[in-house]
């Protein structure tokens, strides 16, 4: 996942980008839920770096143009995927994730927390490849994260995200839809 922007709509921190690189486990619950398969999600984000103003103040926004890099590790319990078109070579998706990442200093804030909650919706594109492999694409991310006032200080963040996997089909060779 890579962001390339954030916005102010329920966060206060601005000027802030997100990265995140990780594997993700995803098993059918539903063949057929609003005309899609339903499928159940579980994520862990070991690579996860906020690039954030080095100076901010108590609710996340830049006092210095110098930046810092925070780096940190995530886990997705429970997820959910739309994937529309499943088996055919071009599948429409979306996704929505709850997350709870975690970082080795404070995020956004010297006055927030180290851990924080995230929930992320993302539509786009699976390409199917050659044999067992596919290529997802999403296009269309967005990402919310932030302590939920657990101490005063949340200034939370809103990115937008591209999101790019690869993705393996597990098991007997039939299984490879």
């Amino acid at each position: 996942m890579v962001s390339y922007g954030n916005y102010r709509l329920f966060g206060a921190a601005e000027n802030a980008k997100l990265y995140a690189a990780g594997v993700e486990y995803d098993r059918e619950i539903r063949p057929n839920f609003l005309g899609a398969r339903l499928d159940y999600v579980v994520e862990f984000l070991p690579v996860l770096l906020l690039s954030q103003s080095a100076k901010t103040d108590f609710w996340g926004n830049p006092l210095s143009r110098e930046r810092m890099i925070v780096p940190g590790t995530g886990i997705t319990p429970f997820g959910f995927r739309l994937l529309w078109r499943d088996g055919r070579r071009v599948m429409p998706y979306f996704e929505t994730k709850g997350s709870v990442l975690g970082f080795t200093q404070k995020a956004l804030s010297s006055d927030a927390t180290y851990e924080n909650w995230s929930f992320h919706l993302t539509g786009g594109l699976k390409l199917k490849l050659r044999g067992r492999y596919d290529l997802r694409l999403g296009m269309l991310s967005d990402l919310h994260f932030s302590n939920a006032f657990v101490v005063r200080s949340n200034p939370a963040l809103d990115v937008m995200n591209v999101n790019i996997g690869v993705v393996y089909h597990l098991g007997n060779s039939s299984a490879a839809r």
